[in-house]
């Protein structure tokens, strides 16, 4: 039997779902006390820092506009195809066993994000923490949704 994906559905969700991950880590951030711009600037210089190597890691503070464009090129260039790669699992799924399985995927990504490629980028252990953990799950879940809602036809 073929698996019939809807390939523009998964682009959306992953980019969707890189939005509304963000906007968790956000909220968490802000409720739980952390300094916003400061977790939001370490967070784009970590993941800049890919591209543009260990100088632009923290302590720096400061906005810069060319870290915080390389490091949204890179969030949803993941997200994409992390969203993609999800929806290759849950395409012939229904909703609810969709929605299950993305929070696992999104937990499996925490680890290999934040265990698996520190041994190549090893600043990522900085961003090793709950907050973290729940925006994965997050992402997950709402590639899933997203993805289901909008691939219904």
């Amino acid at each position: 039997m073929r698996i019939s994906i809807d390939w523009r559905a998964a682009i959306y969700a992953g980019v969707a779902a890189g939005i509304l991950a963000s906007m968790a880590q956000i909220i968490l951030w802000w409720a739980f006390g952390h300094a916003l711009s400061g977790m939001l600037f370490r967070d784009a210089r970590l993941a800049a820092a890919v591209i543009m190597g260990r100088a632009v890691l923290p302590p720096h503070t400061a906005f810069g506009w060319q870290v915080m464009a390389i490091a949204t090129l890179i969030h949803f260039e993941l997200s994409i195809l992390y969203g993609l790669g999800l929806a290759v699992f849950i395409a012939r799924c229904g909703l609810l066993l969709a929605l299950l399985a993305g929070v696992a995927y999104g937990l499996a990504l925490f680890f290999i994000n934040m265990y698996g490629f520190t041994s190549l980028f090893p600043w990522f252990a900085a961003a090793r923490d709950w907050i973290t953990l729940v925006t994965h799950a997050v992402f997950g879940i709402s590639v899933a949704g997203v993805y289901k809602i909008l691939s219904a036809h």
